[in-house]
């Protein structure tokens, strides 16, 4: 029995790499927003809107705990999952917990990527982007910092270099 979950600010590419590790393993995979977004019957940004942050996090919480119970898994978490609640002691508890650490420059290359609506970033501004990323990223660190396992992933921009980061992820967990 195993899990494996990822973690780290959004960008990140969690997605990507819990995807990519995913169809080598054969291990199931679950990206903890659209498990929530499958059970809610909404959207991350419908939850948003109508219930707050404060709301969203609790739905969070109880799913998390749903997911995080399933064996032989590997479960992407939102951004902010880590920070609230006791939500990191509880993860590192139940798997292998892997931050995907990228600069902040390399988390707005990935955001503008990505054209995935991002409720905490609505309506900024390209420099109003960069100093959100970069002192959220302050605030997030030390939750992120607690998992056991570290991977760099600045250099995620191409298929080849998902590769490499999921052989790499691969020889940090012994998989």
């Amino acid at each position: 029995m195993r899990r494996i979950i990822l973690i780290g600010y959004m960008g990140s590419g969690k997605t990507t790499v819990g995807k990519a590790l995913s169809k080598e393993t054969g291990m199931m995979f679950y990206d903890l927003d659209w498990y929530i977004e499958s059970r809610m019957r909404k959207t991350v940004s419908q939850i948003f809107a109508e219930k707050g942050e404060e709301g969203f996090r609790k739905i969070e919480y109880n799913m998390l705990h749903e997911v995080a119970e399933f064996e032989d898994v590997i479960i992407s978490c939102g951004g902010g999952t880590p920070c609230f609640f006791d939500n990191m002691d509880y993860l590192n508890e139940q798997g292998d917990v892997v931050y995907l650490k990228a600069s902040p420059e390399t988390l707005y290359k990935h955001l503008l990527m990505a054209k995935v609506e991002r409720p905490l970033l609505k309506g900024k501004s390209t420099e109003e982007l960069i100093a959100y990323i970069t002192e959220h990223l302050k605030e997030r660190e030390p939750f992120y910092e607690k998992a056991r396992h570290t991977l760099d992933v600045n250099v995620l921009d191409d298929y080849d270099k998902i590769k490499i980061s999921v052989q790499q992820l691969r020889e940090l967990l012994k998989l």
